[in-house]
């Protein structure tokens, strides 16, 4: 699962309480190991700076794979919006919280 919200269609009127994904690429995708260790450098990466600091969703990715980063950066990014929906991170745009299914642009992780 990507984090995102999945909002009602009408196309899903009779199986709405199925519904446990938001498009077929999520589906087909699922939860992959790379995912889980994500969301843990993430957690690592955050728990290694003040209190009030932030990160990028690349930084995890960085510190993952290192130079080859950019193949997990939205993998990366699914990571940090799991994390806010379970309520263990904050999602920011130039300060502001905001809420991460909808964020578009580069976005900033901290803890909550």
């Amino acid at each position: 699962m990507c984090g995102r919200v999945i909002t009602w269609r009408k196309k899903w009127a009779r199986s709405w309480d199925e519904v446990r994904y938001c498009s077929d690429a999520c589906r087909k995708r699922g939860i992959q190991p790379v995912d889980q260790e994500l969301e843990s450098a993430i957690l690592n990466l955050l728990s290694q700076r003040p209190r009030n600091a932030t990160i990028s969703p690349d930084d995890a990715a960085q510190s993952l794979v290192g130079e080859d980063w950019q193949r997990v950066a939205e993998p990366a990014r699914a990571a940090a919006r799991r994390l806010s929906v379970e309520g263990r991170v904050v999602i920011t745009q130039e300060g502001r919280r905001v809420d991460p299914s909808t964020a578009k642009g580069p976005f900033r992780i901290g803890l909550t």
